[in-house]
């Protein structure tokens, strides 16, 4: 019934005369909706089946052995306490806008938690207990970040951004007091704390010089003297740097020297570098040390599934290791007496739930058990990791979910869902977009992690480097060639799909290949290189450059003259939809209405939905809901055989 009302749908769009290609413009809940017919009911009730599901998000444990969750009950993530495995989850925030994240204040049953306002990512920091208000520490209008407290509870630091600034500084409080919070350091960079020391008189920090590159600093309280580790070590990346007992050393993920992420330990006197993971071929994605530092447990990256390895620090003698459904990790940390280990853990048939390891028992206590709404999980499509090869020979993976309810010899219509970042990597989460899309509209999706993808070293990570940016677009016209040689594929009917960077992608694949494409969606996507580095938070700015190429160099400026899909844009020639929210600090809505408006100049259909409460990714279900419904009804327009 739905394919059949949607393909009558769509026809009556398809004899639509030239006028459609003006402004049709509706409202529904925060949305305007530009040239977007009505939305079935049939729709609405097909994405609801789908987007029901919700996750568990372990938090951090609280000082009884209990835990902080998150998840969304109603339209937003909010925190929810739960006291034992399989216990009711207690919710215990109730804000109109989703909480970001939360942190236990150690020694205390009371904790912080991060959220900000309409998706504009001004995030703010509250403290709050189980019970009664939440008392925010920091200035509205700021954006406040990478909270750590010391053992005891008593000092928390955080980073700080204004707006219109580039520069960063390190605050300091006591959360338990009313008082003012102080400035212990400013940088005209990218600045974020990662540990206090033991006596609460050092602080580790990380200067982000770009996602390839970062610098580890020891900062000295009293003084404001701030010292570098290892200045003369080669450029690397260094993530979750942590003081280890006695201060003289610490442990952080560094791809020092390496082409993979490895867990080692450094010296801070003299740079030193011991390698903790010597013998690992893919990347090391977290770690977490248990009270004094003797059991680690770490887990690892392996071609988009996470391992979980636990073992003594020390003399490095596994213990007994947990047995995960496979899937990725998404949380991993040791109880505050080291003897429990909470792992959260999604996968394809599975949104996240969260369990516990007894680290000396070895055993396995699932704590929650999350919802996928009406959906059967034995229904839905798994992913297979399939690899093509480009147009250079590079292989390039990329994980395929096909429809279940395909026939023997059908040709499906194809979804490419190219992910953002652009350091960014598909891997086999819970996605209900590729879920509902290969059941409902009966495509097969294809998810590639083209060169400059996180995850496979970082001779692949730095690929599309600068001048290189377009060799990631010939990945996509490789799968496009992949797609052709498949006897289950329909080469015919292909879309492009794609979100913030990966909306960049989107439009230059139109630019490209247009041809080769029934059309195309993307949101939030990068247009134009130079107005996007213009008008991109100031905060980000020289973090984007670094990875994009500066726009003040004439060299670049020429190359992004070349590569942008503003200045291709006579190229795209098949319908597009694009999707924005006005609060977007990283694309700003100027990105989305510059590209919208000409290709309308130029004939060519563009739909457009605008949230205004919403940033740089939709959060709240009704906005999420809507997005989805209208993504339906563009892509089976799209698919439905075109009328003579």
């Amino acid at each position: 019934m739905l394919r059949t009302l949607l393909c009558t749908v769509a026809l009556a769009a398809i004899s639509l005369p030239s006028a459609a290609f003006a402004q049709d413009v509706r409202h529904i809940g925060s949305a305007t909706l530009e040239n977007v017919p009505p939305i079935p009911a049939e729709v609405s009730i097909a994405v609801q089946r789908y987007q029901n599901s919700r996750a568990a998000s372990f938090q951090d444990w609280l000082p009884d052995g209990s835990m902080l969750i998150a998840t969304r009950f109603g339209a937003t993530q909010q925190l929810h306490h739960v006291k034992a495995p399989g216990a009711d989850r207690t919710q215990i925030t109730f804000y109109a806008e989703p909480v970001a994240d939360a942190a236990t204040i150690p020694g205390t049953d009371r904790f912080l938690l991060t959220r900000d306002a309409g998706g504009d990512e001004w995030f703010q920091l509250f403290t709050k207990g189980l019970t009664g208000p939440a008392t925010q520490l920091t200035q509205t209008g700021t954006r406040n970040g990478s909270p750590v407290f010391s053992k005891d509870g008593r000092l928390l630091i955080w980073s700080q951004a204004t707006k219109g600034s580039a520069s960063y500084a390190l605050l300091a409080t006591d959360p338990a007091a009313n008082a003012a919070p102080r400035t212990v350091f400013q940088s005209d960079g990218a600045i974020s704390p990662d540990d206090i020391s033991d006596e609460k008189k050092g602080l580790l920090f990380t200067r982000g010089i770009s996602n390839r590159e970062s610098q580890m600093f020891r900062l000295d309280l009293a003084s404001g003297d701030a010292v570098r580790i290892a200045p003369k070590a080669a450029m690397a990346r260094y993530e979750a740097a942590r003081f280890l007992p006695g201060g003289q050393s610490i442990i952080a993920i560094s791809d020092r020297d390496s082409d993979t992420r490895r867990l080692v330990e450094i010296d801070i006197a003299t740079g030193k570098e011991t390698v903790l993971t010597p013998d690992l071929q893919w990347d090391v994605e977290s770690y977490d040390l248990s009270a004094g530092g003797r059991v680690l447990a770490y887990a690892i990256n392996e071609d988009g599934f996470s391992r979980v390895v636990v073992q003594d620090r020390i003399t490095r003698r596994a213990l007994p290791q947990p047995t995960l459904p496979k899937g990725v990790l998404t949380a991993l940390k040791f109880s505050p007496d080291g003897s429990k280990l909470a792992l959260g853990l999604t996968n394809a048939t599975s949104a996240g739930d969260v369990w516990s390891w007894d680290v000396n028992g070895g055993e396995l206590t699932r704590w929650t058990t999350s919802e996928l709404g009406d959906l059967d999980p034995a229904a839905l499509a798994e992913p297979s990791l399939i690899r093509f090869k480009s147009f250079d020979g590079l292989s390039v993976p990329a994980f395929v979910y096909r429809p279940r309810n395909a026939k023997p010899g059908q040709k499906t219509p194809v979804i490419m869902d190219i992910h953002g970042g652009p350091e960014a990597q598909t891997r086999p989460i819970w996605n209900y977009g590729a879920q509902y899309f290969a059941d409902v509209l009966g495509a097969t999706v294809i998810l590639p992690n083209v060169r400059g993808s996180d995850g496979y070293g970082k001779k692949y990570l730095n690929l599309d480097n600068a001048e290189k940016r377009e060799d990631s677009v010939k990945d996509i016209g490789a799968l496009l060639d992949w797609i052709s040689t498949q006897p289950d594929l329909d080469a015919q009917r292909v879309a492009v799909y794609g979100q913030s960077y990966g909306g960049y992608m989107a439009l230059a694949v139109m630019t490209h290949y247009s041809g080769r494409l029934v059309g195309g969606v993307e949101r939030y996507g990068i247009s134009d290189f130079v107005s996007f580095l213009n008008n991109t938070e100031a905060y980000r700015r020289d973090n984007r450059r670094a990875e994009y190429g500066d726009e003040r160099d004439p060299a670049m400026l020429k190359a992004f003259a070349r590569i942008s899909p503003l200045g291709n844009v006579a190229k795209i020639t098949k319908p597009i939809l694009v999707m924005q929210g006005t609060n977007d600090p990283r694309v700003p809505k100027s990105e989305s209405d510059q590209v919208v408006a000409k290709i309308r100049a130029n004939g060519v259909e563009a739909w457009y939905v605008v949230f205004a409460d919403e940033g740089h990714g939709f959060l709240k279900k009704p906005n999420n809901d809507l997005r989805r419904e209208v993504e339906t009804v563009f892509l089976q327009r799209l698919f439905e055989p075109k009328a003579d």
